[in-house]
């Protein structure tokens, strides 16, 4: 079966790497693609938002299945695209449609969602560009922390918190009055200040059934210790200790079940990933926010640790026929460290030469923003490369990602020293306790 995958990040590279070990795998081609990508599959220069264009290559090359890697074609209906399209609509399409999307595309759309379906999540309220002095007089009324969110897609930068009252409310005009995310920040959510760890759950569905993937926890802040602005993400490790069988049955019953169920009532044919990001507050689960695909850089702490097939997983998900599989998890654990551009989530410079890839032969390079210039490799994003190192235990899996990291530079390059630090904590404090 010839395969496209859509996007040009660590995730798709990801992708493409573990669909590239499936013997159902004939030809495999990336749009855009990056310079990792280019390693196992042939690159196509098609933008993702290119729906026309993406459609004419998939007749042309006889594509059986379409995997969307990024959020935005699937929130402006790319599977809507094809489903209209006669000559398109049987080909198999990992992603929802427009309606599906929106649980990712629109934050008030998701929060009311869970509200409908009785799904457990923080306490939230909705404010328009005209209704910035009732957002202020209900941040007067807030528990700091303040939690603010954008509706709409901000590259994983559209959620501010503080602990300022004053803050706040400076921060709230900026967003619905000088638009600070665009259309992002038309609508702005005041929720609740949730206390606990973060982890995320995916779900892989096919519209009426489904399975769980390994779970992961990222670090979506720049600097150690959790500290600095949002970025798309900084690292991963999977598994998450503390997501026990426990707490991931609650998290089934009382969420993943629900949103399934809920999508179905709604007539929501959706069929694709899910991934949903959780708080554990004291062992009980609360939605943050749900996605529309597969997380980065989660995906690539999550991939390695999936012994199946990964084209029969998705050729079921999109056939609806996924009832029949299970997952079959690697037991190892998978730390995924984030390097950058300096200046990231800022401005940063592109162009500059990589060294050392020839060399990172124990653990998973995923490239996200690089090119091939000269027929050198140069940083052309902010995320550029995502290093997975694997072990029997956390500490193991950390030392060897690590270690991968430290082969690689290129002038500027920045990365988190602490990532899994704080599980690696926690597991120690419980063994001790």
């Amino acid at each position: 079966m010839n395969i496209l995958i859509i996007g040009n990040g660590g995730r798709e590279h990801a992708f493409a790497w573990k669909i590239r070990q499936s013997n159902s795998c004939g030809n495999l081609f990336v749009a855009p693609g990056n310079a990792g990508t280019h390693t196992m599959a042939v690159n196509v220069p098609i933008a993702v938002d290119d729906f026309h264009s993406i459609g004419e290559f998939c007749l042309e090359k006889q594509i059986g299945l379409v995997v969307v890697g990024p959020e935005a074609p699937l929130v402006n209906g790319i599977r809507d695209y094809f489903e209209s399209k006669p000559r398109l609509k049987n080909i198999l399409l990992i992603g929802p449609g427009k309606a599906g999307a929106q649980l990712e595309g629109s934050k008030d759309f998701s929060k009311q969602f869970m509200i409908r379906h009785g799904i457990p999540t923080a306490k939230a309220r909705t404010f328009h560009p005209h209704e910035v002095t009732e957002a202020h007089h209900y941040l007067d009324t807030c528990q700091p922390p303040l939690v603010l969110k954008a509706d709409g897609l901000a590259a994983g930068k559209g959620v501010i918190i503080t602990e300022d009252r004053e803050e706040a409310k400076a921060i709230i005009r900026e967003m619905l009055v000088d638009k600070k995310f665009g259309e992002a920040s038309s609508k702005v959510l005041v929720e609740e200040f949730l206390k606990g760890i973060e982890v995320s759950v995916f779900v892989l569905t096919d519209g009426k059934d489904y399975v769980i993937l390994p779970e992961a926890k990222d670090y979506k802040r720049i600097g150690v210790g959790d500290t600095g602005p949002n970025t798309g993400g900084m690292g991963a490790v999977s598994p998450v200790y503390f997501a026990d069988e426990v707490f991931l049955k609650k998290v089934e019953e009382r969420i993943v079940k629900p949103t399934i169920n809920g999508l179905r009532k709604e007539n929501i044919d959706y069929r694709g990933f899910i991934f949903i990001g959780l708080m554990n507050c004291s062992g009980e689960p609360f939605v943050i926010e749900y996605n529309a695909r597969m997380g980065d850089p989660e995906t690539q702490a999550v991939l390695p640790r999936i012994k199946n097939d990964l084209v029969e997983l998705l050729k079921a998900t999109a056939s609806g026929s996924l009832g029949n599989l299970k997952i079959e998890k690697d037991a190892r654990y998978a730390t995924t460290i984030v390097m950058v551009s300096k200046g990231y989530p800022g401005n940063y410079d592109k162009g500059k030469i990589i060294k050392g890839l020839e060399t990172s032969s124990d653990v998973n390079v995923f490239h996200a923003g690089t090119k091939t210039v000269e027929g050198k490799i140069v940083t052309d994003g902010g995320r550029v490369l995502a290093i997975t190192g694997m072990g029997n235990d956390l500490q193991t899996a950390r030392e060897k990602g690590y270690a991968g990291v430290a082969k690689l530079s290129w002038e500027g390059v920045y990365f988190r020293t602490d990532i899994g630090l704080d599980l690696l904590s926690l597991q120690n404090e419980a063994k001790s306790g």
